[in-house]
């Protein structure tokens, strides 16, 4: 096996853990409110210093990855996310808890700089790489629900996050032991080559701040959906009779459709300008709105489309960055786009509890996002238009017919 594999294959399993640990709390919280004496939005909004740290965090990890080392950040990653799960599952106190969440989300920040750099320095094509690391990110965010349901299900609250954290522990040990400094740093023949080329300042412009529009509002909504759904479930499907483990079985099953949106995505990417695969997101609004009031069938299928949205606009936005990035600086400006991305979680989270202690049943929140979301036409109205961004990923260089920017 080709370090390079090696290196991707931990890359995905550290896309998926870094999803999972950020949603463990969503669900198990379901099971924490008469512990604590709490309602469901106080004990929700105890996340909300994690989620912040999660967004913030990406910046100085992107230039720590880029001025110290990636691999070395990837193991602080593992250990770090590891003992702050520890930390919350020993929790006694409201503070207690709130301080380990807020772990979780200082060294969550680290993955998608950093282990999204290191992958598409490694990735023969970008689009293709991007996607199927988007798929094991996306399963974390599905399985998060069913292994948190399950685990309260049987053993509790606490161990919801004390048995993941022990063994992402151990995966980071794993990951110190077989990945080289080297093999890390070092990508393999033909790889490395996505580094943007030659681009005009006003093109490259016009890209950056189409990418920024669309992240905002994109980062509001992956926040606040992923978070709220869980509840939103709970409370729109009778059937579940507020059993957490079917919810979480519920909640795993959408989030799957967004593997293969990833997938698909991921093979357009590498056949079209990313403009074209820009332009369907903005289904998004009208399906909020029948999540706003949708219930029973038309909630799951507003809920499966939205997801197949919002994970194809993950990977799309990560496409932009590593054909508009050099290699020296793609770390930072990932950092950067996660900024804006998860930053908004900040914002996602006091919106939710918010929004569920109106008593509307979260009728406001989605009108809200839905108006967020009328931000991604007008990014992609801004995005230019480029053919030669399918040739980015080869070795080769574009026929001289397609350097010209229309």
């Amino acid at each position: 096996m080709h370090h390079s594999c090696r290196v991707i294959g931990f890359i995905n399993t550290a896309h998926f853990l870094d999803h999972m640990f950020m949603l463990l709390y969503p669900t198990a919280v379901l099971a924490m409110t008469e512990v604590f004496q709490r309602s469901y939005g106080e004990m929700l909004a105890l996340a909300t210093g994690g989620f912040v740290a999660f967004g913030l965090g990406a910046l100085p990890s992107g230039w720590l990855g880029d001025r110290w080392s990636r691999r070395r950040m990837l193991i602080v990653f593992h250990i770090g996310i590891g003992a702050s799960a520890v930390l919350v599952g020993l929790s006694t106190s409201v503070w207690m808890l709130a301080t380990g969440l807020t772990m979780i989300g200082v060294f969550a920040s680290i993955y998608h700089p950093v282990g999204t750099g290191l992958l598409v320095s490694h990735a023969e094509r970008i689009g293709r790489a991007v996607g199927w690391n988007g798929v094991f990110g996306n399963l974390g965010v599905a399985f998060a629900p069913l292994i948190t349901g399950g685990l309260v299900q049987v053993f509790g609250w606490r161990a919801a996050f004390l048995v993941p954290g022990v063994l992402v522990i151990l995966c980071g040990l794993l990951f110190a032991t077989i990945v080289s400094e080297e093999q890390a740093a070092r990508p393999g023949p033909g790889r490395g080559r996505a580094a943007a080329r030659s681009i005009p300042s006003g093109i490259l412009l016009r890209a950056l701040i189409g990418l920024a529009v669309i992240t905002i509002a994109g980062g509001l909504l992956f926040n606040a959906f992923t978070i709220a759904l869980p509840k939103v479930l709970d409370e729109r499907l009778a059937f579940l009779q507020g059993n957490a483990v079917w919810v979480g079985l519920m909640v795993s099953a959408i989030f799957s459709i967004g593997a293969m949106a990833q997938l698909l995505t991921g093979r357009a990417l590498d056949r079209m300008p990313i403009k074209y695969c820009l332009w369907p997101l903005v289904l998004e609004v009208p399906l909020l709105g029948c999540m706003a009031w949708g219930h029973d069938g038309v909630m799951l299928l507003a809920a499966a489309g939205l997801t197949f949205l919002i994970f194809a606009n993950v990977t799309i936005n990560d496409t932009i960055v590593a054909r508009y990035s050099t290699e020296e600086w793609r770390s930072r400006v990932y950092g950067a786009r996660y900024v804006l991305s998860f930053g908004m979680s900040g914002i996602a989270v006091p919106l939710v509890a918010w929004s569920h202690t109106t008593g509307e049943g979260f009728v406001t929140l989605f009108l809200v996002l839905a108006g967020a979301s009328l931000m991604v036409p007008l990014g992609t109205l801004i995005f230019p238009c480029r053919p030669q961004e399918i040739w980015s990923s080869d070795s080769v260089e574009p026929p001289e017919s397609m350097t010209r920017v229309g």
